[in-house]
């Protein structure tokens, strides 16, 4: 009789992880509720990932910066990769949104540091007209023909050679936030006659861009869309590319 408690255990023990096991088996799934993936952030403002990591420099290449807002952000991958075994492509960290041409002046020193850059690709202008209350723009138009002297003589004393990038076109409808799509013409014609007179090469991506909107920019934003980022992409790659030549 002993020797029998032992065996009955043992087989109610199976018999109850046998049963158990069933009724796990035929469960219903748990709700994925803690798999649901993430709101959908902003254009531009997801791309702190590859685009934001600090580079590794591959020794013996020329040294690049990108300079500029969320749309430099959208081109800054693709421009590496064109110009892959041909230069270390950076671009402007803390912030990594170069914002306002105000911000420029305040931030260079930080985005510049200490080491050797031989081109600067640069723009600021799509924060600058951003219209605010009582109907003024975030840098008027003095002040942003001031700043980016002040951006033009300071990146000067890297000794790079630098390249001003023109802002991009507002399409027309309520963009937010709201911006004049005239605005951007008023802004690059300022900033052009500035790089002229201080002898910065100017790439033109208003120019680029312009034409084929439709295709290339998202609905009512001045964001781009893949397309329209490999795009420009492309055309800062070109422009850069001059730049080392020379």
């Amino acid at each position: 009789m002993d020797g029998m408690i032992p065996r009955f255990a043992l087989i109610a023990l199976a018999l109850f992880t046998t049963v158990s096991t069933g009724f796990a088996a035929d469960a219903p799934p748990k709700p994925a509720t803690a798999d649901k993936p993430p709101a959908k952030p902003e254009p531009g403002a997801a791309a702190v990932r590859k685009e934001m990591m600090p580079v590794a420099d591959v020794a013996g290449l020329p040294r690049v910066l990108l300079i500029g807002d969320s749309i430099s952000i959208g081109y800054t991958l693709p421009v590496r990769d064109l110009l892959k075994g041909k230069a270390n492509v950076h671009r402007n960290l803390d912030p990594y949104n170069g914002e306002t041409s105000r911000n420029g002046v305040k931030s260079l020193d930080k985005w510049l540091g200490d080491a050797k850059w031989d081109v600067i690709h640069f723009n600021h202008g799509l924060h600058d007209i951003k219209v605010m209350a009582g109907d003024v723009r975030q840098v008027e138009l003095d002040e942003y023909e001031k700043n980016l002297r002040a951006i033009v003589a300071r990146l000067k004393k890297t000794g790079a050679k630098l390249i001003f990038a023109t802002t991009t076109p507002v399409p027309e409808g309520k963009v937010s936030p709201a911006r004049v799509p005239a605005d951007v013409v008023k802004y690059n014609e300022v900033a052009v006659k500035v790089m002229k007179e201080e002898g910065v090469a100017v790439d033109d991506l208003y120019a680029v861009a312009q034409p084929k909107l439709k295709e290339i920019q998202l609905s009512v934003n001045v964001h781009f869309n893949k397309k329209g980022s490999q795009l420009l992409a492309e055309q800062v790659a070109k422009s850069i590319e001059e730049a080392l030549k020379k």
